[in-house]
């Protein structure tokens, strides 16, 4: 049984999901809406521990949750860009980048490119846009 085939019956620690659980949400998301989540999920679950898989979820065009988890890669990358790297490892935001860039479709190219855009140009950050889903919701680039 995949992960997409099976059921959901909540998260042990909202708060701290595992990679699995938020994989297993990600693929039933109406399993727990995302309005029953503490306030700021979206900021608790956009960290290191489990940045790599919300890219691959982002990168899967089948995934329901997918704009969500494109949104926490947004966050990621505007958090690490405005701290600069102090709160994510530089190494890992660029092979997310370059990956996005070299594997995934236009929603990914375009993260990537706005990503890379606001590195160059960290002034360009506006919280509603990098940290509120604008630039999930526009689909636009930089």
């Amino acid at each position: 049984m995949s992960v997409q085939e099976s059921t959901f019956h909540g998260f042990a620690n909202p708060v701290d999901p595992s990679p699995a659980e938020l994989r297993t949400w990600a693929y039933n998301p109406d399993s727990v809406p995302l309005a029953s989540m503490p306030p700021d999920w979206d900021l608790l679950v956009s960290g290191d521990r489990l940045v790599m898989t919300l890219f691959d979820l982002a990168m899967d065009p089948t995934c329901p949750a997918r704009r969500f988890a494109l949104h926490c890669l947004y966050i990621y990358a505007a958090d690490g860009i405005r701290t600069n790297f102090r709160a994510h490892p530089r190494r890992r935001f660029r092979k997310l980048v370059d990956q996005a860039e070299r594997n995934g479709d236009e929603m990914m190219r375009t993260w990537a490119h706005n990503s890379r855009v606001l590195l160059s140009r960290p002034e360009l950050f506006v919280y509603r846009e990098w940290c509120e889903g604008g630039l999930v919701r526009e689909g636009r680039r930089l």
